[in-house]
């Protein structure tokens, strides 16, 4: 067996737990589940897969439930994942996976890339419509139980138990976030985090973290007008823009901004360029305030540095989503070949293939 626990917890989750534990059932590792009250068939699929499987009564502490489950695992190596979450690959072909305790210090934390499906908000130009995008996150999933614990109610966080700052390393692990993938789903998970935000909110006091928190949820459901104050109040208090939340809310702000046509607010975002400029998805950001500024000449030369940075959440904002904006730049302008050009860059893109159809068609 490897010296690693699967931990995972539980409730209701009988869509989703099945393909969860058989993809993690592969290999020769303790997977515990730890259930916080289902009334269907989710314990009942879990024993299919493993014999470790305890309750924990629910106390709106997500936190506490995933130290419980931690504590009822055999290794002190434990990676923690969501019922909704589905292994995807190791970067190495299935050989990383026997060697992650080799990988990190007993004090440092493991991040996984997590990677979600959403409504696409960054396409541009004429691409809107109903189209979703693929956004990588960099989870903290994998840690010592005797150096690090789970703190916080509600998106509960990885933290040194020595209270020193965390050192993060990347592990070869992706997983499939499946479980925001329809509306009726995503309201009903927003509704039980606002809650749960607002309750510590008025308990702990003004945090930018659970702020940050409570405007993303709302941007989640495409209600721009209740997440731009949240976004608003966190901003305005001490963070330390090398986070990588601070990086998230400073983008999701912009698209506020953006889809509430406060264009020439958005240009603001020029001020703190030089700090969040090494991602890609920042400098196609300023692309696309450009854009709806009519600044194109400014626009079509940020949508070009995107395409040159290789770090990135959001798959296309660095390639063809940035080569698609600036076909549309040139469209709009009458530079059809120049506008051509840049949809042929775009590869399978369906709004460049569109364009292209109808460009070719003109021609």
């Amino acid at each position: 067996m490897i010296p690693i626990s699967v931990c995972i917890i539980a409730k209701n989750e009988e869509k989703h737990i099945g393909e969860c534990l058989r993809r993690l059932s592969g290999y020769h590792w303790e997977i515990v589940v730890t259930d916080t009250g289902s009334t269907d068939h989710t314990v009942e699929i879990a024993r299919k897969y493993t014999p470790h499987i305890f309750h924990f009564d629910w106390i709106n502490d997500f936190s506490a439930a995933k130290n419980f489950c931690v504590s009822k695992a055999t290794n002190d190596y434990i990676l923690v994942t969501d019922c909704d979450e589905y292994l995807e690959k190791d970067g190495t072909d299935g050989n990383a996976i026997p060697h992650l305790h080799k990988q990190i210090s007993p004090w440092q934390i493991g991040i996984v890339d997590l990677v979600s499906p959403v409504e696409d908000i960054s396409a541009g130009g004429k691409a809107a419509g109903n189209s979703t995008a693929l956004v990588h996150d960099h989870i903290a999933r994998f840690f010592h139980r005797q150096y690090t614990h789970f703190q916080g109610g509600i998106h509960e966080q990885l933290t040194p138990k020595n209270g020193k700052k965390p050192e993060f390393i990347s592990l070869p692990l992706t997983f499939y976030h499946a479980g925001y993938s329809t509306a009726a789903v995503r309201k009903e998970k927003a509704a039980r985090n606002i809650a749960m935000l607002e309750t510590h909110r008025k308990e702990n006091g003004p945090d930018p973290y659970i702020l940050f928190q409570l405007g993303q949820t709302y941007f989640g459901l495409s209600d721009y007008e209740r997440a731009l104050p949240y976004f608003d109040q966190a901003l305005a208090m001490e963070v330390n823009e090398k986070e990588e939340y601070v990086q998230t809310m400073v983008e999701s702000y912009g698209y506020c901004l953006l889809n509430l046509k406060m264009y020439k607010k958005a240009l603001e975002l020029e001020g703190i360029y030089d700090i969040f400029s090494k991602k890609a998805d920042f400098v196609f950001l300023i692309g696309l305030i450009y854009m709806n500024n009519a600044l194109f000449p400014q626009a079509i030369r940020e949508f070009q540095k995107a395409t040159a940075i290789p770090f990135f959440s959001v798959e296309g904002v660095n390639s063809y989503k940035a080569h698609y904006n600036i076909g549309v730049i040139y469209e709009c302008m009458g530079n059809l070949p120049e506008a051509l050009a840049y949809y042929e860059k775009c590869g399978a893109y369906g709004p460049a293939m569109e364009r292209r159809k109808i460009l070719t068609v003109r021609r």
